[in-house]
């Protein structure tokens, strides 16, 4: 079922929705029984834990995708920190065994990947779970409302597309680990996205006529069409081919039976030596030249190039052109709208995650990039954040 966890609140752009936390929510105010805080909503463990099982379902579903056909629910083990034993003992087990003079794997190196393993779910789930707070609060501060009725509408408008046979419907949820009350989240989170994005961009597209006239007179250039040749070509490897090609050319002889003796360009060969719409530049330099010199209708060449000997015609020339500020307007006005509301979805996306990341905090062991208490990222000696360390565009848990 095709519906996206983390939506980049709008599809706004990679870093989207992916921030967290309360002012000063230090993790002392996080209840026992939770992961996290954002604002005075606690992210629970048992929550948490349900949503855990579920990435690592849709992890084992890519590895077995009969799994989801059958409706059989994948056999999943997932690390348990700090310790990693299990996770540890079953690498061990299942390790090929090394190339020949190649030492076994060790339980040190068993346990980093254990730990990398956890973690990348970890942080799947958890940017889920907070970036759906963050959908919900922003929404909330915004006076933007999602009804039952809407949710359950888009949710059996996207059931009956993803899954005609009912009995499909049920597999799904058997090997996904969710439950339809998980299904309709997801929808609820995804409609509030896109209403979220409709009260962003609302109004900014607007653009006025003398925007649309000074974006024109900037930018003249790509409203223009430089002019352009239609060719006939024959490209042999040496001059004493390109001049007996030339030779049958001129007495009488078509390109195309020429093309196909002579030829050694096979793009235009098949072609009968046809090239068109050729503009200035885009050729190698030598022919480039000849081409634009030519008349039309004359034989010319050989012209030396690095690819060979070219003999051609001028079979059409197309006149520049330039397009009319009316002719563009409607153009630049779709392009400009389009650039306006942009801004002001970057914009927010930047707001968004300042102010959702300051209200939340998460507890030891469950600290990601999208929480206030998170260490500040590792940088390089250039300056620039360590790979990684941005952690605000994980996946989402599934996506069956």
């Amino acid at each position: 079922m095709q519906l996206n966890f983390r939506r980049s609140i709008l599809a706004l752009s990679a870093a989207s929705v992916a921030a967290a936390g309360l002012v000063a929510c230090g993790e002392e105010s996080i209840p026992g029984n939770a992961v996290a805080r954002v604002g005075d909503t606690a992210i629970k463990k048992d929550a948490y834990e349900h949503w855990l099982t579920v990435a690592a379902l849709s992890q084992a579903s890519q590895v077995n995708p009969q799994a989801a056909q059958t409706g059989e629910k994948p056999k999943v083990s997932i690390p348990e920190p700090p310790d990693f034993k299990s996770c540890i003992a079953e690498k061990a087990k299942t390790a090929p065994k090394p190339a020949k003079g190649q030492p076994k794997p060790t339980d040190t190196q068993f346990k980093a990947q254990c730990k990398t393993e956890y973690e990348a779910l970890r942080d799947q789930v958890l940017q889920f779970l907070i970036s759906s707070q963050w959908i919900q609060g922003e929404a909330g501060d915004r006076d933007v409302k999602v009804t039952d009725a809407e949710v359950k509408k888009q949710f059996e408008s996207t059931k009956k597309q993803s899954f005609p046979k009912a009995a499909d419907y049920k597999k799904f949820l058997a090997s996904s680990g969710m439950t339809e009350a998980d299904l309709l989240f997801r929808v609820r989170l995804d409609t509030l996205s896109n209403k979220l994005r409709e009260s962003i961009v609302k109004g900014k597209d607007k653009v006025t006529d003398a925007q649309i006239k000074a974006y024109y007179d900037k930018n003249k250039a790509r409203f223009a069409q430089p002019e352009r040749r239609d060719l006939r070509i024959v490209l042999t490897k040496t001059k004493a081919k390109a001049d007996q090609a030339r030779k049958e050319l001129a007495g009488g002889a078509s390109f195309k039976t020429v093309a196909k003796e002579y030829s050694i360009d096979q793009a235009s060969k098949g072609q009968g030596g046809v090239l068109l719409a050729v503009a200035k530049g885009q050729q190698e330099k030598a022919l480039d030249e000849a081409v634009f010199a030519a008349d039309k209708g004359e034989l010319a060449g050989p012209v030396k190039t690095q690819f060979g000997y070219y003999v051609f015609k001028v079979q059409k020339i197309t006149k520049a052109s330039q397009q009319s500020l009316k002719q563009s307007t409607e153009t630049i006005k779709q392009l400009l709208a389009s650039q306006n509301q942009q801004k002001a979805l970057d914009t927010f996306v930047e707001d968004f995650r300042k102010k959702w990341k300051s209200e939340t905090s998460c507890k030891d062991g469950f600290v990601t990039q999208d929480c206030e208490n998170a260490p500040k990222p590792k940088t390089t000696s250039t300056g620039a954040p360590a790979t990684g360390a941005t952690g605000t565009d994980g996946g989402t848990p599934v996506q069956p």
